[in-house]
């Protein structure tokens, strides 16, 4: 692929607008396949673009209820001009040091796979591992390929997740300034978002990882029903 990549860019300077087009629609399909392989061969599913934008919506939401402050801001350098205050629930700085935060903080979230829906993002072990974890500290050898300190590293799910963040965040910064200036602003800027910029927003009806209880939850819960 990386060979055809090369050899279509190199045509793609040379041609006329609607060849470059074709060109550029069959790099695009490339790319797919590319993707499509990399999932099948190494069992590594990506985000898709519902699920980046209600994880990154979400991450936004719980960032400015963490920040959610009385504080006002004073800004101007002049001693003969007043300064200028604004409260930071509504400054400009807010916003930047949360969306800042947002996409790093995708590097905390792990993925389940033995979820199928939008579930499998989540802030907590997967069972898969907390199972292995358990095999371990019972004396059982696991061998998964990697180092031991390594099992709880970052996925390539997660890493792809990061950087599908960033670009989400890059192409809608407009659409979440304009939300977050907005006065009286709504609480839903995943659905407003998201509704805004995806065809399918399936996944938005689905509940969140964390949210879903684990065995364990979910034996304790029944034992305390009985």
């Amino acid at each position: 692929f990386t060979t055809f990549y090369w050899l279509l860019d190199a045509m793609v300077m040379k041609s006329s607008n609607i060849t470059c087009l074709i060109l550029l629609v069959f790099l695009s399909l490339l790319a797919y396949a590319e993707k499509s392989l990399e999932e099948e061969k190494y069992g590594v599913k990506y985000a898709t673009a519902c699920e980046v934008c209600k994880l990154v919506t979400k991450e936004i939401n719980g960032r400015l209820k963490a920040t959610d402050s009385s504080s006002v801001l004073e800004t101007g350098y002049s001693i003969d001009v007043k300064r200028k205050k604004t409260k930071y629930n509504q400054s400009e700085l807010r916003l930047v040091e949360v969306l800042e935060s947002v996409c790093p903080g995708m590097e905390d979230y792990r993925v389940h796979k033995e979820r199928t829906d939008s579930t499998r993002w989540a802030k907590t072990m997967s069972q898969t591992f907390r199972t292995l974890h358990g095999l371990v500290n019972k004396g059982v050898k696991v061998e998964l390929g990697i180092p031991y300190e390594l099992w709880d590293e970052p996925s390539a799910e997660v890493s792809q997740l990061k950087t599908q963040c960033e670009q989400f965040v890059e192409d809608n910064e407009e659409l979440i300034n304009s939300w977050y200036f907005r006065e009286p602003r709504t609480d839903n800027l995943q659905m407003e978002l998201c509704s805004e910029v995806l065809r399918d927003i399936s996944c938005l009806a689905e509940p969140y990882g964390e949210d879903i209880p684990t065995p364990e939850e979910q034996d304790q819960k029944s034992k305390t029903e009985l």
